[in-house]
Protein backbone atom coordinates (compact mmCIF):
# COMPACT_ATOMS: atom_id res chain seq x y z
CA UNK A 1 0.00 0.00 0.00
CA UNK A 2 1.75 3.62 -0.88
CA UNK A 3 2.81 5.06 1.95
CA UNK A 4 0.52 8.54 1.09
CA UNK A 5 -2.57 6.05 1.55
CA UNK A 6 -1.70 5.31 5.23
CA UNK A 7 -0.48 8.95 6.11
CA UNK A 8 -3.04 10.60 8.21
CA UNK A 9 -3.42 14.63 7.14
CA UNK A 10 -1.60 16.13 9.33
CA UNK A 11 -3.38 18.75 12.07
CA UNK A 12 -3.07 22.53 10.94
CA UNK A 13 -2.14 25.22 12.66
CA UNK A 14 0.79 27.96 13.30
CA UNK A 15 3.30 28.58 15.52
CA UNK A 16 2.60 32.58 17.65
CA UNK A 17 4.39 35.54 16.05
CA UNK A 18 5.43 33.25 12.36
CA UNK A 19 3.55 33.62 9.07
CA UNK A 20 1.55 29.94 8.50
CA UNK A 21 2.63 27.40 6.49
CA UNK A 22 1.51 28.03 2.84
CA UNK A 23 -0.87 25.85 1.55
CA UNK A 24 -0.22 25.69 -1.66
CA UNK A 25 3.05 23.46 -2.01
CA UNK A 26 2.97 19.36 -1.78
CA UNK A 27 3.95 17.75 1.62
CA UNK A 28 5.95 14.79 2.60
CA UNK A 29 3.32 12.11 3.61
CA UNK A 30 4.70 11.77 7.13
CA UNK A 31 2.79 9.37 9.30
CA UNK A 32 1.78 10.68 13.02
CA UNK A 33 2.35 8.62 15.58
CA UNK A 34 1.44 8.78 19.17
CA UNK A 35 3.84 9.12 21.87
CA UNK A 36 1.45 7.88 24.54
CA UNK A 37 0.12 4.94 22.37
CA UNK A 38 3.96 4.07 22.15
CA UNK A 39 4.37 4.02 25.80
CA UNK A 40 1.10 2.18 25.99
CA UNK A 41 2.43 -0.59 23.68
CA UNK A 42 -0.42 -0.07 21.22
CA UNK A 43 0.12 -3.21 18.66
CA UNK A 44 -1.12 -1.24 15.45
CA UNK A 45 0.54 2.00 16.90
CA UNK A 46 3.70 0.16 17.22
CA UNK A 47 3.32 -1.50 13.38
CA UNK A 48 2.91 1.84 12.14
CA UNK A 49 5.89 3.25 13.64
CA UNK A 50 7.77 0.30 12.26
CA UNK A 51 6.40 0.83 8.79
CA UNK A 52 7.38 4.18 8.65
CA UNK A 53 10.93 3.74 9.68
CA UNK A 54 11.30 0.84 7.10
CA UNK A 55 9.29 3.04 4.31
CA UNK A 56 10.43 6.55 4.70
CA UNK A 57 12.60 6.83 7.72
CA UNK A 58 11.18 9.74 8.55
CA UNK A 59 7.95 10.22 10.70
CA UNK A 60 5.78 13.07 13.42
CA UNK A 61 6.15 12.18 17.09
CA UNK A 62 3.09 13.67 18.76
CA UNK A 63 4.68 14.68 22.25
CA UNK A 64 1.37 16.12 23.26
CA UNK A 65 -0.31 14.37 26.21
CA UNK A 66 -3.65 12.35 25.28
CA UNK A 67 -5.80 13.58 27.95
CA UNK A 68 -4.62 17.21 27.66
CA UNK A 69 -3.07 17.17 31.16
CA UNK A 70 0.36 17.50 32.55
CA UNK A 71 -0.61 13.94 35.26
CA UNK A 72 1.55 10.97 33.06
CA UNK A 73 5.08 11.00 32.77
CA UNK A 74 7.99 8.73 32.69
CA UNK A 75 9.20 7.55 29.10
CA UNK A 76 10.62 4.42 30.30
CA UNK A 77 7.93 2.47 32.92
CA UNK A 78 4.80 3.73 32.30
CA UNK A 79 3.38 7.32 32.47
CA UNK A 80 3.29 8.59 36.11
CA UNK A 81 6.35 10.01 37.75
CA UNK A 82 7.37 11.69 40.91
CA UNK A 83 7.06 15.16 39.20
CA UNK A 84 3.67 14.45 37.37
CA UNK A 85 5.59 15.36 34.17
CA UNK A 86 4.23 13.98 30.72
CA UNK A 87 7.35 12.86 29.12
CA UNK A 88 6.12 14.59 26.01
CA UNK A 89 5.07 17.25 27.43
CA UNK A 90 8.08 18.13 29.27
CA UNK A 91 10.48 17.74 26.26
CA UNK A 92 7.84 20.24 24.57
CA UNK A 93 8.50 22.61 27.54
CA UNK A 94 12.61 21.82 27.87
CA UNK A 95 12.44 22.74 23.95
CA UNK A 96 10.19 25.98 24.03
CA UNK A 97 13.45 26.75 26.54
CA UNK A 98 16.23 26.29 24.44
CA UNK A 99 14.84 28.23 21.32
CA UNK A 100 15.66 31.07 23.71
CA UNK A 101 18.64 30.05 24.91
CA UNK A 102 19.81 29.28 21.40
CA UNK A 103 19.15 33.01 20.25
CA UNK A 104 20.98 34.53 23.57
CA UNK A 105 24.02 32.53 21.92
CA UNK A 106 23.49 33.42 18.09
CA UNK A 107 23.03 37.26 19.01
CA UNK A 108 27.33 37.33 20.57
CA UNK A 109 29.71 39.24 17.96
CA UNK A 110 30.71 36.73 15.84
CA UNK A 111 34.52 37.53 17.32
CA UNK A 112 33.40 35.90 19.99
CA UNK A 113 31.31 32.70 18.33
CA UNK A 114 34.33 31.65 16.70
CA UNK A 115 36.37 31.09 19.39
CA UNK A 116 34.49 27.97 20.27
CA UNK A 117 34.84 26.44 16.83
CA UNK A 118 36.91 23.57 17.47
CA UNK A 119 37.18 21.77 13.71
CA UNK A 120 41.23 22.50 13.61
CA UNK A 121 41.17 20.52 16.79
CA UNK A 122 39.41 17.23 15.39
CA UNK A 123 36.00 18.45 17.17
CA UNK A 124 32.85 18.56 15.82
CA UNK A 125 31.59 20.21 19.24
CA UNK A 126 30.86 23.93 19.52
CA UNK A 127 30.46 26.77 16.50
CA UNK A 128 30.20 26.51 12.63
CA UNK A 129 29.98 30.02 11.21
CA UNK A 130 27.67 30.58 8.56
CA UNK A 131 29.38 29.90 5.08
CA UNK A 132 31.72 27.19 7.17
CA UNK A 133 30.45 24.24 5.88
CA UNK A 134 30.68 22.74 2.47
CA UNK A 135 26.97 21.26 0.73
CA UNK A 136 27.61 19.49 -2.51
CA UNK A 137 30.77 18.43 -4.49
CA UNK A 138 30.75 21.44 -6.20
CA UNK A 139 31.88 23.12 -2.98
CA UNK A 140 28.89 25.19 -2.24
CA UNK A 141 29.02 27.14 0.80
CA UNK A 142 26.15 26.54 3.24
CA UNK A 143 23.64 28.91 4.42
CA UNK A 144 23.39 28.37 8.22
CA UNK A 145 25.56 28.51 11.45
CA UNK A 146 24.93 25.88 14.28
CA UNK A 147 26.37 25.47 17.66
CA UNK A 148 26.71 21.45 18.84
CA UNK A 149 27.12 20.41 22.49
CA UNK A 150 27.99 17.43 23.30
CA UNK A 151 25.99 14.56 25.70
CA UNK A 152 29.36 13.49 27.15
CA UNK A 153 30.50 16.90 28.03
CA UNK A 154 26.86 17.88 30.28
CA UNK A 155 26.75 14.53 31.56
CA UNK A 156 30.41 14.40 33.19
CA UNK A 157 31.74 12.05 30.99
CA UNK A 158 34.43 13.38 29.54
CA UNK A 159 36.43 17.16 30.56
CA UNK A 160 34.25 20.13 29.99
CA UNK A 161 34.80 21.72 26.63
CA UNK A 162 34.80 25.69 26.92
CA UNK A 163 31.77 27.72 25.90
CA UNK A 164 30.28 31.11 26.47
CA UNK A 165 29.00 32.37 29.83
CA UNK A 166 25.40 32.59 27.88
CA UNK A 167 25.83 28.61 27.28
CA UNK A 168 27.10 27.15 30.60
CA UNK A 169 24.64 28.77 33.00
CA UNK A 170 22.06 26.30 31.04
CA UNK A 171 23.66 23.07 31.57
CA UNK A 172 20.91 21.96 33.86
CA UNK A 173 18.35 22.43 31.15
CA UNK A 174 20.70 20.33 28.73
CA UNK A 175 20.69 17.67 30.82
CA UNK A 176 17.06 17.59 31.44
CA UNK A 177 16.69 17.55 27.05
CA UNK A 178 19.32 15.11 26.95
CA UNK A 179 17.96 12.58 29.07
CA UNK A 180 14.16 12.64 27.94
CA UNK A 181 15.34 12.70 24.10
CA UNK A 182 17.34 9.75 24.38
CA UNK A 183 15.02 7.89 26.68
CA UNK A 184 12.69 8.67 23.86
CA UNK A 185 14.74 7.27 21.35
CA UNK A 186 15.73 4.07 23.82
CA UNK A 187 11.99 3.87 23.42
CA UNK A 188 12.01 3.83 19.61
CA UNK A 189 15.38 1.17 19.60
CA UNK A 190 13.39 -1.18 21.86
CA UNK A 191 9.86 -1.03 19.50
CA UNK A 192 12.40 -1.95 16.66
CA UNK A 193 14.93 -4.83 18.09
CA UNK A 194 12.20 -7.70 18.44
CA UNK A 195 11.32 -6.95 14.25
CA UNK A 196 14.63 -7.12 13.10
CA UNK A 197 16.42 -10.22 12.33
CA UNK A 198 19.39 -10.02 14.58
CA UNK A 199 22.36 -13.05 14.31
CA UNK A 200 22.09 -15.37 17.64
CA UNK A 201 25.06 -12.87 18.95
CA UNK A 202 23.33 -9.47 18.77
CA UNK A 203 19.86 -11.57 19.81
CA UNK A 204 22.11 -12.82 23.12
CA UNK A 205 23.55 -8.86 23.47
CA UNK A 206 20.13 -7.57 23.42
CA UNK A 207 20.02 -6.03 20.28
CA UNK A 208 20.37 -1.94 19.33
CA UNK A 209 19.03 -0.48 22.55
CA UNK A 210 22.68 -1.64 24.97
CA UNK A 211 24.34 -0.19 21.16
CA UNK A 212 23.09 3.07 22.54
CA UNK A 213 23.65 3.62 25.80
CA UNK A 214 23.41 6.69 27.58
CA UNK A 215 26.21 6.15 30.06
CA UNK A 216 28.52 5.06 26.75
CA UNK A 217 31.01 7.80 25.29
CA UNK A 218 29.05 8.79 22.20
CA UNK A 219 28.76 11.40 19.10
CA UNK A 220 25.46 12.17 21.12
CA UNK A 221 24.65 15.89 20.47
CA UNK A 222 22.53 19.04 20.86
CA UNK A 223 22.32 21.12 17.79
CA UNK A 224 20.90 24.78 17.97
CA UNK A 225 21.01 26.19 14.63
CA UNK A 226 19.80 29.40 12.70
CA UNK A 227 19.39 30.37 9.36
CA UNK A 228 18.80 33.74 7.95
CA UNK A 229 15.87 34.24 5.10
CA UNK A 230 16.80 32.38 2.27
CA UNK A 231 16.44 34.44 -1.21
CA UNK A 232 13.72 32.90 -3.35
CA UNK A 233 14.53 30.50 -5.89
CA UNK A 234 13.89 31.46 -9.91
CA UNK A 235 14.17 30.23 -12.83
CA UNK A 236 17.00 31.28 -13.29
CA UNK A 237 18.76 30.12 -9.89
CA UNK A 238 22.17 28.76 -9.92
CA UNK A 239 24.31 26.69 -7.67
CA UNK A 240 25.93 29.47 -5.67
CA UNK A 241 22.39 31.26 -5.69
CA UNK A 242 20.42 28.83 -4.58
CA UNK A 243 18.59 29.26 -1.34
CA UNK A 244 19.50 25.59 0.11
CA UNK A 245 20.47 26.34 3.51
CA UNK A 246 21.89 22.17 4.03
CA UNK A 247 22.83 20.28 1.02
CA UNK A 248 21.46 16.69 0.54
CA UNK A 249 22.67 14.50 2.57
CA UNK A 250 21.54 11.72 5.08
CA UNK A 251 22.64 11.88 8.71
CA UNK A 252 25.13 10.39 10.15
CA UNK A 253 23.56 8.11 13.74
CA UNK A 254 20.81 6.47 14.44
CA UNK A 255 17.81 8.43 15.23
CA UNK A 256 17.55 12.58 14.47
CA UNK A 257 14.62 14.22 16.96
CA UNK A 258 14.29 17.25 15.45
CA UNK A 259 12.14 20.70 16.31
CA UNK A 260 11.72 23.44 13.92
CA UNK A 261 8.69 26.13 13.29
CA UNK A 262 8.91 26.95 9.69
CA UNK A 263 9.19 24.75 6.75
CA UNK A 264 12.57 24.61 5.07
CA UNK A 265 13.56 20.84 5.60
CA UNK A 266 12.65 18.80 2.42
CA UNK A 267 12.51 14.99 2.04
CA UNK A 268 13.21 13.05 -1.36
CA UNK A 269 10.40 10.84 -2.08
CA UNK A 270 11.12 7.46 -3.54
CA UNK A 271 8.83 6.42 -6.52
CA UNK A 272 6.89 4.32 -4.59
CA UNK A 273 5.76 7.22 -2.21
CA UNK A 274 3.54 10.44 -3.00
CA UNK A 275 3.43 13.68 -1.90
CA UNK A 276 0.62 15.03 -0.48
CA UNK A 277 -0.86 17.44 -2.69
CA UNK A 278 -1.38 20.81 -1.89
CA UNK A 279 -5.06 22.06 -0.65
CA UNK A 280 -4.94 25.36 -3.07
CA UNK A 281 -3.44 24.35 -6.81
CA UNK A 282 -0.45 26.77 -7.51
CA UNK A 283 -0.02 29.04 -10.04
CA UNK A 284 3.81 29.05 -10.10
CA UNK A 285 4.83 25.70 -8.67
CA UNK A 286 8.36 25.83 -6.66
CA UNK A 287 11.37 24.57 -8.74
CA UNK A 288 12.37 23.48 -5.28
CA UNK A 289 9.41 20.71 -5.19
CA UNK A 290 10.81 18.89 -8.25
CA UNK A 291 12.55 15.50 -8.37
CA UNK A 292 11.10 14.12 -5.66
CA UNK A 293 11.70 16.91 -2.85
CA UNK A 294 9.36 18.08 -0.52
CA UNK A 295 9.00 20.28 1.73
CA UNK A 296 7.92 18.76 5.64
CA UNK A 297 5.18 20.92 7.16
CA UNK A 298 6.30 21.50 10.87
CA UNK A 299 2.82 20.66 13.16
CA UNK A 300 2.75 22.46 16.70
CA UNK A 301 3.01 19.40 19.70
CA UNK A 302 5.09 17.55 17.47
CA UNK A 303 8.93 16.71 17.05
CA UNK A 304 9.98 15.36 13.45
CA UNK A 305 11.88 12.30 13.89
CA UNK A 306 14.32 10.65 11.30
CA UNK A 307 16.86 7.70 11.14
CA UNK A 308 20.33 8.04 10.17
CA UNK A 309 22.85 6.28 8.60
CA UNK A 310 23.96 4.04 11.48
CA UNK A 311 20.57 2.49 11.88
CA UNK A 312 20.26 1.68 8.05
CA UNK A 313 23.72 -0.38 8.60
CA UNK A 314 23.13 -1.87 11.27
CA UNK A 315 19.87 -3.37 9.75
CA UNK A 316 21.90 -3.87 6.63
CA UNK A 317 19.15 -1.85 4.99
CA UNK A 318 16.02 -3.18 6.50
CA UNK A 319 15.75 0.38 8.28
CA UNK A 320 15.86 3.84 5.70
CA UNK A 321 17.98 6.68 6.33
CA UNK A 322 16.42 9.08 3.70
CA UNK A 323 18.23 11.99 1.65
CA UNK A 324 16.95 15.02 3.17
CA UNK A 325 18.03 18.91 2.56
CA UNK A 326 16.74 22.47 4.33
CA UNK A 327 15.98 24.77 1.62
CA UNK A 328 14.26 28.49 1.49
CA UNK A 329 11.12 28.40 3.63
CA UNK A 330 8.17 28.64 1.55
CA UNK A 331 5.56 31.57 0.89
CA UNK A 332 6.36 34.04 3.28
CA UNK A 333 8.11 32.10 5.63
CA UNK A 334 11.06 32.27 3.81
CA UNK A 335 11.07 36.20 5.21
CA UNK A 336 11.81 34.74 8.36
CA UNK A 337 14.65 33.90 10.47
CA UNK A 338 14.82 30.20 10.89
CA UNK A 339 16.01 28.08 13.99
CA UNK A 340 15.75 24.43 14.58
CA UNK A 341 16.77 22.12 17.47
CA UNK A 342 18.36 19.17 17.38
CA UNK A 343 19.02 16.27 19.29
CA UNK A 344 21.49 13.25 17.54
CA UNK A 345 21.34 9.85 19.29
CA UNK A 346 24.55 7.53 17.87
CA UNK A 347 26.14 4.32 18.59
CA UNK A 348 28.61 4.14 21.38
CA UNK A 349 31.88 5.22 19.89
CA UNK A 350 33.54 1.77 19.71
CA UNK A 351 30.43 0.14 17.77
CA UNK A 352 31.69 -1.49 14.41
CA UNK A 353 29.55 0.33 11.65
CA UNK A 354 28.48 -3.42 10.33
CA UNK A 355 25.11 -4.88 10.03
CA UNK A 356 24.11 -7.25 13.17
CA UNK A 357 21.42 -8.81 11.02
CA UNK A 358 21.48 -12.42 9.84
CA UNK A 359 23.70 -12.68 7.15
CA UNK A 360 26.46 -10.49 8.34
CA UNK A 361 29.26 -12.14 10.00
CA UNK A 362 29.64 -11.96 13.86
CA UNK A 363 33.10 -12.00 13.83
CA UNK A 364 35.94 -10.13 12.45
CA UNK A 365 36.96 -6.35 12.72
CA UNK A 366 38.60 -5.92 9.51
CA UNK A 367 38.60 -2.56 8.26
CA UNK A 368 35.11 -1.76 9.48
CA UNK A 369 35.01 1.98 10.78
CA UNK A 370 33.72 2.70 14.70
CA UNK A 371 31.00 4.81 15.13
CA UNK A 372 33.51 7.67 16.23
CA UNK A 373 35.58 7.30 12.95
CA UNK A 374 32.41 7.03 10.96
CA UNK A 375 31.20 10.42 12.55
CA UNK A 376 34.11 12.42 12.89
CA UNK A 377 34.63 11.57 8.81
CA UNK A 378 31.47 12.85 7.14
CA UNK A 379 30.92 16.19 9.86
CA UNK A 380 34.44 16.96 9.66
CA UNK A 381 35.10 16.33 5.74
CA UNK A 382 32.43 18.49 5.08
CA UNK A 383 34.63 21.63 6.91
CA UNK A 384 36.87 21.43 3.87
CA UNK A 385 37.65 22.32 0.64
CA UNK A 386 38.27 18.69 -1.09
CA UNK A 387 36.54 16.88 1.84
CA UNK A 388 33.11 16.27 0.03
CA UNK A 389 33.92 13.29 -1.68
CA UNK A 390 35.39 11.52 1.42
CA UNK A 391 32.25 12.44 3.67
CA UNK A 392 29.80 10.45 1.88
CA UNK A 393 27.15 8.07 4.03
CA UNK A 394 24.21 5.54 2.60
CA UNK A 395 23.42 8.38 0.08
CA UNK A 396 23.92 6.14 -3.20
CA UNK A 397 21.38 3.42 -1.08
CA UNK A 398 18.89 5.50 0.09
CA UNK A 399 16.72 5.77 -2.79
CA UNK A 400 15.96 2.41 -3.11
CA UNK A 401 12.54 1.12 -3.50
CA UNK A 402 11.07 -0.47 -0.60
CA UNK A 403 12.29 -3.70 0.52
CA UNK A 404 15.94 -3.30 -1.10
CA UNK A 405 19.05 -4.71 0.95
Amino acid sequence: MPHSDRAQSPPQGAFPGLPPFPDDVPTAPLLRISLDKLLDHDPEEEERCWQACCDLGFFYLDLRASNGADSVGDITENKSSEDGNHPGEALLRDADQLFQVMNGFFDLDVKEKVKYDFADQGSYFGYKGYGEGIVDKEGTRDRNEFYNISKDDILNLTPALPSPEVLTTHRPLYASYINLSHTLCTTLLTLLTPRLPLTPTAKQSGGLPPLHALSSPSGDQIRFVRAPPQPPPTTTTTSQSSPIALGEHTDFGSITILFNRLGGLQVRLPPSISPVPPSTPSTSPSPLCQDGWTYVRPLPGHCIVNLGDALSILSSGILRSNIHRVVAPPGRQGEVTRWSLVYFCRPGDGVRMRGIVEGEEDGGEGEVETAKEWIIRRALGRRRVGGWEDSGGTEGRSMREKGGR
